[in-house]
């Protein structure tokens, strides 16, 4: 499935367990001699009571990650079509998420509350963002929020001067994060819309990321560079709907499709 063209392999384990070690994730995720997507995603039974199902994400390098936007919905969307309902509770390592199938193939999640605080991103150490040297010039302010997982968000005035398979790992994998981060660079389009660019960590560049474009509304509103609690965020694979509600909850919108359905035999 995918979401604005970030895709995913979903596999149902609920029934019958699966073990997934790096290599094989990393065979399934290959675009060359696998499937080829950039997240691997691993439905499972919840224990709690009124939840679908527990969802476990893998990014393409192997490595796990909490949590994933549009991994989320897609997986919601399936969950609701197989449970004839507009409505479902999914639980992930971070958090319950709540989502809303608004129609055939709209559907929106509610990730919860965003955290600032140095050690819940998480840094090594509480150090002031701004007064680091990411060796990146023309930029406000860097920004971090965690939304599930870690990211850092630059506001530039031109996207095109950035090169983000250069920058964007080594911004991941500076000494200060020590779960690494998700790179953003972000260009305000108006008051309500802008433009972005992400490289994930454990999967690089993506044509979208769900958590990516929450983190930097956040930010946006944050930073007071917008003034709209509702932004649309534009990425390669198209936009999203990304509200910060009043009461700190942060709600995406936005598309999903289902590619194709089969059996990974050979992989287990």
């Amino acid at each position: 499935m995918h979401g604005l063209k970030n895709d995913f392999v979903i596999i149902d384990a609920r029934e019958k367990n699966i073990f997934l070690n790096n290599k094989k994730i990393k065979k399934i995720a290959d675009r060359r001699r696998g499937l080829g997507c950039d997240q691997v995603v691993v439905l499972k039974k919840s224990k709690k009571k009124g939840v679908s199902a527990l969802i476990k994400f893998y990014n393409s390098d192997g490595s796990k990650t909490k949590a994933c936007g549009n991994a989320a919905r897609c997986v919601a969307f399936l969950l609701m079509k197989e449970n004839k309902t507009k409505k479902t509770s999914i639980e992930t390592e971070s958090s319950l998420l709540n989502a809303n199938l608004n129609n055939k193939n709209l559907v929106s999640v509610d990730i919860g509350k965003p955290f600032f605080k140095w050690n819940k991103i998480p840094l090594k150490r509480n150090v002031k963002i701004g007064e680091v040297n990411f060796g990146i010039e023309s930029y406000l302010k860097p920004f971090l929020v965690n939304v599930g997982n870690p990211h850092i968000i630059f506001f530039v005035k031109d996207l095109k001067k950035i090169n983000l398979r250069k920058v964007g790992p080594k911004i991941e994998k500076n000494i200060l994060f020590p779960q690494k981060i998700n790179v953003n660079f972000a260009k305000i389009l108006n008051n309500n819309k802008i433009e972005l660019k992400v490289w994930e960590r454990g999967a690089g560049i993506t044509k979208a990321c769900g958590t990516g474009a929450s983190a930097t509304t956040v930010a946006a509103i944050k930073n007071k560079l917008i003034s709209k609690r509702i932004c649309y965020i534009h990425m390669e694979g198209g936009k999203l709907k990304i509200e910060y509600k009043k009461n700190g909850h942060i709600v995406m919108t936005g598309p999903i499709k289902t590619i194709k359905k089969g059996v990974l035999n050979n992989y287990f």
